[in-house]
């Protein structure tokens, strides 16, 4: 239907690996990620963990990747879950993944506000505060996310390339000088894994993941997409897994692997470790590179998730569940640019009430940003492996093997039920909030999903036909 399609055949398979990856934020997780984790998790053993985490999203890609053959939409968590667990769980998993992802996208805003004002301050002496860098690039990501995503996807490839050649430097400078103890394998170890808390070590190494499932949500402008998407998605998660596995483990061995905590703990801000390395290894000239690079990576991570928000809502609109007019496409870029300006004034408006009530952009945005859309996103992919199990129950397995129709969902399901646990357990350290204010983040999770099958049911009861076709628009 002319004005209410995505621009299909746009994006090949490198395109949505970069939008994949760039969501990931890949020096976002090692410089301020990596050394937190370590700190509250298990030390040098965060190696091992990002091992295990690696091994069970490969489980989980086997069947996230057959259901995306089968049901190809733009809103693929909701998609699936409607697909497989009925209009109601649809609807509910359409707000959880439109909180999650708008929580982490609102929290790269604190990040790259804070750590582009501290950079311009240091190369130019002029200080702004964090809020006008976020707006400024608030801006930028608005004008991008309303054109194609095939030009987003050409910055966001540059931005992404050159984080990897950085950091995998500094990992080869560390590798060749040795470290500070010699190249030893201890990370990997049973002993280095159970070290002070590997459930805390483990949810931090899949915050780190976070983005690596939006590869589906790009299936409608995929070009041949039962084959782009599965590509993509075992390219991105072996791309981001392989790098964690080896920069966790090269920052290890260059504090020492046997001392990590210890060290750590010695560190006023542990986010300035990754440049501390870098000074000693590779010199100033790279620090500053890092750094450069660290702002272009928030950068980056925050024109990705506007994409995929773009996109849910788009899909949301287009099926009932949110105002139709947000369920349409520009005449002229095929883009979803209500979707984009609906999130893009969100975004904005969040940034300027956190600005105005002198709220602290890291420990407020970003703290609590990334923690809601974790645990958010945990709960998504649980549902979602639920709902790729019973959608194969009732349909067949038909051109699926048994362990993309049944193995590897199950496994999924008692995989990230698992993490899902921690993740409820450990909220508090992962936030770093009060009590009080932790429960109410949790809850905030819980309403968006009672959020979303009530505006399912206003939709059974108004438009009856409309509610079950939900997660079929695009179906195959």
């Amino acid at each position: 239907m002319a004005g209410n399609e995505l621009r299909a055949g746009s994006l090949g398979v490198g395109a949505i690996v970069f939008f994949v990856v760039s969501a990931a934020g890949p020096l976002i997780g090692v410089a301020g990620g990596t050394p937190v984790a370590m700190l509250l998790g298990n030390g040098a053993g965060l190696s091992g963990a990002y091992v295990l985490v690696l091994a069970l999203l490969l489980v989980f890609s086997a069947g996230y990747t057959a259901m995306a053959r089968r049901v190809r939409s733009a809103g693929a968590f909701y998609a699936f879950t409607a697909r497989g667990l009925g209009g109601y769980w649809g609807g509910a998993a359409a707000m959880l993944a439109l909180l999650a992802y708008n929580a982490m996208q609102l929290g790269l805003y604190g990040i790259f506000g804070t750590a582009t004002s501290a950079l311009v301050a240091d190369m130019t002496g002029v200080r702004c505060p964090w809020y006008v860098y976020a707006m400024v690039a608030g801006m930028i990501v608005a004008r991008l996310g309303y054109l194609q995503a095939d030009l987003s996807a050409r910055l966001l490839g540059l931005l992404v390339f050159a984080e990897y050649v950085v950091i995998l430097w500094l990992d080869g400078a560390i590798l060749v000088d040795g470290g500070a103890k010699g190249i030893d394998f201890h990370a990997f170890s049973p002993e280095a894994f159970h070290s002070g808390s590997p459930a805390m070590g483990v949810l931090f190494c899949f915050a780190s993941f976070i983005g690596f499932e939006a590869a589906t949500i790009y299936s409608e402008e995929a070009r041949e997409p039962r084959r782009t998407i599965r590509i993509a998605t075992y390219a991105a998660v072996l791309l981001v897994g392989a790098f964690y596995i080896l920069s966790t483990w090269c920052i290890g061995l260059g504090i020492g692997s046997d001392n990590v905590e210890a060290q750590l703990a010695s560190l006023s801000d542990p986010t300035q470790l990754l440049f501390t390395l870098g000074d000693r290894y590779a010199g100033h000239g790279l620090t500053m590179s890092l750094r450069c690079l660290f702002v272009t990576s928030a950068f980056a991570g925050l024109l990705a998730f506007h994409n995929a928000i773009a996109r849910y809502t788009y899909v949301l609109g287009r099926d009932g569940l949110l105002p139709a007019w947000l369920g349409r496409t520009h005449a002229v870029h095929a883009s979803p640019h209500r979707g984009s300006l609906s999130q893009s004034a969100l975004a904005l408006g969040v940034v300027a009430i956190t600005a105005i009530c002198q709220g602290d952009p890291v420990l407020v945005l970003f703290s609590y940003g990334s923690g809601v859309g974790t645990l958010g996103v945990v709960m998504l992919m649980a549902c979602t492996s639920l709902a790729v199990a019973m959608f194969n129950r009732r349909h067949g397995d038909e051109g699926l093997s048994r362990w993309e129709a049944g193995f590897s969902p199950w496994i999924s399901v008692l995989g990230f039920g698992a993490i899902l646990v921690s993740a409820l357990t450990h909220f508090d350290a992962l936030v770093q909030s009060s009590e009080t204010l932790s429960v109410v983040l949790r809850l905030s999770l819980f309403a968006a999903l009672a959020l979303g099958a009530c505006m399912a049911y206003r939709l059974r009861r108004t438009h009856p036909l409309r509610f079950a076709q939900l997660g079929h628009s695009v179906a195959r």
